[in-house]
């Protein structure tokens, strides 16, 4: 069983609000996607975005991009140069398919394996693999709670607020 620290512990003096323990709760969870990230890189080279296109590819070899971009919830021109990279590197090759060649198929090769081998999981991350453990109706209450929260930052560019959605936690 996994026993979540007590970040409400304080001196008895000084009891935060709630919406101070709430923020300390969104520091650790913060905290536990940047420290989980930094180990993925130390261990790899790679950052977490990297790696979890590859973990997805090497699931599921001969995927296409755009299936890799609904696999990471990211958009499509994200996933594409997450590809471009990764190809570069030597970590994934590509190659045409199809009747009239314009598909492409993504193949990992045997430097990434190795690569994920040696790199801690998730690699979804962290965050994604703990919401992923949640019961739908959990998930629902998170959603709904944190989209009154989202309303009270007023963001005030909606098509940023969208991309940023559909941004990898890891190139936040």
């Amino acid at each position: 069983m996994t026993h979540s620290p007590d970040i409400s512990a304080q001196d008895a003096t000084d009891v935060p609000t709630p919406s101070r323990q709430v923020l300390r709760q969104f520091r650790v969870i913060f905290n536990a996607v940047k420290t989980h990230f930094s180990q993925v890189e130390h261990e790899s080279g790679l950052g977490g975005a990297q790696v979890w296109a590859l973990s997805v590819v090497a699931e599921s070899p001969g995927i296409g991009v755009g299936q890799l971009s609904q696999a990471m919830d990211i958009r499509q021109p994200t996933a594409s140069n997450l590809v471009r990279a990764l190809v570069s590197k030597g970590l994934m090759r590509s190659e045409r398919s199809g009747a009239d060649r314009r598909a492409v198929s993504l193949f990992v090769t045997d430097e990434a394996l190795a690569v994920l081998g040696r790199v801690p999981g998730p690699w979804a991350g962290v965050l994604p693999h703990a919401l992923d453990a949640l019961d739908e109706a959990t998930l629902q209450r998170l959603q709904s709670d944190l989209g009154q929260v989202i309303r009270g930052l007023a963001v005030p560019d909606v098509a940023k607020a969208a991309e940023a959605a559909t941004t990898p936690l890891a190139q936040l």
